[in-house]
């Protein structure tokens, strides 16, 4: 079994809603790791020092290579990253191998096979 390891930085207020669009479409869970932050094309404004753009969620969901297409597009299009520049992005990496997801596998094959 093949893995894709999809992630996205969204706004905190989104990460409810990212969640949900990625379980809609197949994921099986995510890690959360809050407060990342970033920087885009221009640096981002201070005052006095003090950063004045909002925390980012990064989420990161393992998922099984047939489903990773729709996973992606479904959080992209939830949190609407086309139509509001700068609100956070979505990506997919290759994953080479995974260990510790046997209590998954079962389940996440059932899915594949319904898929394909």
């Amino acid at each position: 079994m093949h893995f894709k390891l999809i992630i996205a930085l969204v706004d905190e207020q989104q990460t409810k809603e990212a969640m949900r669009a990625a379980r809609e479409a197949g994921a099986t869970g995510a890690t959360v790791v809050g407060a990342a932050r970033g920087e885009g094309l221009a640096p981002k404004k201070t005052f006095f020092g003090l950063n004045l753009e909002a925390q980012r969620d990064m989420l990161m969901f393992l998922v099984e290579e047939h489903l990773s297409r729709q996973v992606l597009e479904n959080i992209a299009e939830t949190c609407r990253f086309e139509d509001n520049p700068g609100s956070g992005l979505v990506f997919m990496l290759d994953v080479q191998d995974t260990i510790g997801l046997r209590s998954q596998i079962e389940v996440i094959s059932e899915e594949v096979e319904e898929e394909i």
